[in-house]
């Protein structure tokens, strides 16, 4: 499993804007009724509703994102019996990337730190690339791998934030990053046997196809 775009941020080098589709609030037909799309439209709401000019930002999540931040919920509930912790977990990654993508639109960043970004792109592309892989070739998964790339990803963003967010936001970072990979969830995920599979080959399909169109 790899984290995907840091919760459906899409980090591009080209104006390193927010790319993504905008979307009417929809809950899903589940007893919970979670939804990412509406955790996001109500992150982006209330950081907008703070801000002097609605029009200075712009953040979306498109369809693929949303569903890989839904079968990231249900891994997370299922693995932790959870329901609370799992709803917060995607909380706290849709919050950083909202935040993250604010930062981006207004070229907060320095040249320096942009260059941070494209390592964390580069990273989170191979932690992608690796995930499918670990999926698609039986026997191969190796927790420690995934691990590494996945805590390697969360050193980086908390490099590139470090003096942009707040202490509540780093650890929110750690939060999320902890969370996913942690090396019994992975195991649990990657288990053919277990009931974690049908999530886990929805989640390879949606990163699958967020590679093939360059958005991770």
């Amino acid at each position: 499993m790899s984290f995907p775009l840091v919760c459906s941020v899409h980090v591009v080098p080209s104006g390193w804007a927010v790319h993504v589709q905008p979307f009417l609030l929809s809950f899903q037909n589940t007893m919970d009724a979670f939804s990412s799309k509406d955790m996001a439209m109500k992150a982006q709401k209330k950081l907008l509703s703070s801000m002097a000019s609605k029009s200075s930002v712009q953040m979306f999540i498109d369809d693929t994102s949303s569903e890989i931040l839904d079968e990231l919920y249900r891994v997370s509930k299922e693995h932790s019996g959870n329901k609370a912790e799992a709803h917060k977990v995607i909380k706290d990654l849709v919050k950083i990337a909202v935040k993250i993508g604010v930062l981006f639109r207004n070229n907060c960043f320095s040249p320096e730190e942009l260059g941070i970004a494209q390592d964390f792109k580069k990273k989170l592309h191979m932690g992608a690339m690796t995930a499918i892989s670990f999926y698609e070739v039986d026997f191969t998964f190796d927790k420690t791998v995934m691990a590494d790339l996945l805590t390697g990803c969360r050193d980086l963003l908390l490099k590139l934030v470090n003096t942009h967010l707040t202490p509540k936001s780093h650890g929110r970072i750690n939060h999320v990053f902890n969370h996913y990979s942690d090396p019994e969830l992975l195991t649990k995920l990657y288990d053919p046997n277990s009931s974690f599979r049908p999530h886990l080959t929805k989640i390879c399909k949606g990163l699958n196809k967020m590679v093939e169109d360059g958005t991770i």
